[in-house]
This record gives C-alpha cells, sequence and structure tokens, in this order.
C-alpha cells in the first residue's frame, strides 16, 4: 500500500469513527469527540476533527451548532439509509442493554453509546416483527420486587469511572443501622455486582487488604484519584461471587464456609430440586415411598438461611444442626 492510500485508509476509518457517534438528538462537542477518540487510541487533533466534519458534512446530513466550540449530531430529517448499518438483531441487542444493563456502565461510556441506542431505535422503527420482541420480553425478579434505594449520583459515577480507568476512590460512606456513622476510606474498586435491587463495589480499603463490599447507595460522595488502584494478587471476581461472600456471613466473625447440606422432604416437594439444582455436586436420593433426601455441597450463607426458611414445614429434617438452628433461631 503506497503512503497515500495509507492516508486515504486512515482518514476514511477515523471519519467512520467520528460518523459513527453522532446522535440525532444531543449536540456532540469536539473537545469531547476528540476524548472519546483518544481513548480508542486515535490521536487527532481539534482542528483535524473540524476539518473532517466539514467533509462529512458535505456528504452527510449533519449540521452544526456554530458554537465555539461546535456541536455536531446528525439532522433530525436525516434518512435511515445516511445512518451507520445495523443489523436487527444488533439493534435488539442494542435497545436491551439500554434497557436493562445502562445503570452498570458508566457514564463516559453511555455517553459514547447513546448514538448506537438512537440508532437502534430507529432502525427498528420498520421492522414490527424484530421491534416486539422487546415489548415481549420481561426481567422478573424471585424474590419480593422493591423499589431500588436513591443512589447519589456525582458519587456513582466517580466510582464508576475509578473502577473503568483502575484508579482509587477517596470516599465519605455511611454505615449500616439508624445511627448511620459516617467514614472516609481510600478504596481500591475490583468490580461491581448487582444482587436484587442494590449495586455493590467489591473492593479492598487502603488500610486494609481483604475485599469487602460497599452498597452504592451508602455512598455520600466519591472522588478519583491519580493512583492506581492496588489489586489483590489472585482475586477473581467469578470466585469471590461462588465463594459465597455476597450471601453474607451467618456469623460475621468467620469467614464463610461451604458445608454439606442435607434437606429431607416429601416427593412432589423435592421435585423443585431436580429442575432447579443447588450445585453441580447434588443428590437426590429416595428414603422411602414418601420421603426424599437432597444433599449438595454450598456457602453457608444468610442467604441460604432465608431461603431454606421459605420453605416452612416443608423441610422435614434439616443438617447440619448449626444451618437447623439458624433456619429456626436457635441459639447454639
Amino acid at each position: 500500500m503506497s503512503t497515500q492510500e495509507k492516508e486515504t485508509s486512515n482518514s476514511l476509518y477515523r471519519q467512520w469513527q467520528i460518523l459513527s457517534r453522532l446522535s440525532t438528538g444531543k449536540w456532540l462537542g469536539t473537545r469531547e469527540l476528540q476524548e472519546t477518540l483518544e481513548r480508542e487510541g486515535i490521536d487527532i487533533s481539534l482542528r483535524t476533527i473540524q476539518r473532517d466534519l466539514n467533509q462529512i458534512a458535505q456528504r452527510f446530513p449533519i449540521e452544526s451548532n456554530k458554537t465555539v466550540p461546535q456541536g455536531w449530531r446528525w439532522r433530525s430529517d436525516a434518512p435511515i439509509q445516511s445512518l451507520p448499518h445495523m443489523t436487527s438483531s444488533q439493534a435488539v441487542t442494542f435497545m436491551m442493554v439500554e434497557e436493562h444493563l445502562k445503570h452498570l456502565l458508566p457514564p463516559s461510556l453511555i455517553s459514547e453509546m447513546n448514538p448506537w441506542f438512537d440508532l437502534a431505535k430507529r432502525s427498528l422503527s420498520t421492522q414490527n416483527n424484530v421491534r416486539q420482541w422487546i415489548n415481549r420480553v420481561r426481567i422478573v425478579p424471585a424474590t419480593q420486587p422493591v423499589i431500588p434505594p436513591l443512589v447519589e449520583r456525582q458519587a456513582q459515577q466517580s466510582i464508576y469511572e475509578g473502577l473503568l480507568q483502575d484508579k482509587q476512590i477517596e470516599c465519605i460512606y455511611r454505615s449500616r443501622g439508624h445511627l448511620g456513622e459516617e467514614k472516609s476510606y481510600i478504596l481500591n474498586p475490583l468490580g461491581l455486582v448487582q444482587k436484587g435491587a442494590i449495586i455493590y463495589l467489591i473492593c479492598t480499603r487502603l488500610d486494609k487488604s481483604d475485599v469487602q463490599t460497599f452498597a452504592l447507595h451508602r455512598f455520600k460522595s466519591a472522588t478519583v484519584l491519580d493512583t492506581r488502584a492496588m489489586h489483590p494478587v489472585d482475586f477473581d471476581i467469578d470466585s469471590y461471587i461462588d465463594s459465597g461472600a455476597l450471601g453474607f456471613r451467618v456469623d460475621f466473625s468467620k469467614p464463610t464456609e461451604n458445608i454439606e447440606l442435607k434437606l429431607i422432604m416429601h416427593e412432589d416437594d423435592a421435585q423443585y430440586f431436580t429442575e432447579s439444582q443447588l450445585s453441580k455436586n447434588q443428590k437426590v436420593e429416595a428414603l422411602n415411598d414418601q420421603l426424599y433426601q437432597i444433599s449438595a455441597v454450598v456457602p453457608f450463607t444468610s442467604q441460604l438461611v432465608w431461603w431454606l426458611r421459605s420453605f416452612g414445614k416443608k423441610l422435614v429434617r434439616i443438617e447440619p444442626v448449626e444451618v437447623f438452628n439458624a433456619v429456626h433461631e436457635v441459639e447454639s
């Protein structure tokens, strides 16, 4: 490839990246566009961006708000054929991401994805059969639904950006309880997990090495620091979840332990466990014509205790004894 051909290829790629980030509603400033492209590894000056946009405007229905610095967007009357192409399957995926995962994405990524969300809506506007899929799929909580607690928006944005950039976070956090004592921490963000209506930050504190969970709605404030976050050498978010750490400990003076749980119940009730297993090593055994025993190795957490209580009198026996005592609130 000649030098001129290479320059043309780079220019086309750069202009396509610019074009794909414009939306039909919100104005996108040239400086914001520059920051977005730099995150994608495209080193570009404001002058070059402005020149590219002026060239693009000669061939595509985009418009400027004539301010300084300029903002750009697709014209409201731009035909769908002029916009970057998106297949119906891609459009459905983007629509479902916006509906169900948007609250788990940092603002900087959301602003980059907004043009794609907008394009997805426009792409599906003429495809009735595909658009109906969005109206026919819902996610329903398995437990009693509750209204999510209010999260301080600025703190949430800082936490997400700290996680995205792998930077430490300085915060003020309110402890659980009616007194709600506020403390200042420097945290190393490791991950986010949504459990029911609550989002948790998985992290370590600067003054402690053990991995902890902080509920997002208890952050009063948060600021991203310039210092790089420190990670435990062997930390893996999936292993952390599988350990039962997010099920919360029954005894906070002890780490979560795995136990061999044994439940005895009648055949009709045991049928549930043949469809939805407690673990991969679960066993279902017939003890006699009426009773069945379900055994599985699971983390001993307060979540397990609450779940077992929901069975009420259907559980004829629970082993080991410490689980029985926790379910029935017997002092050991």
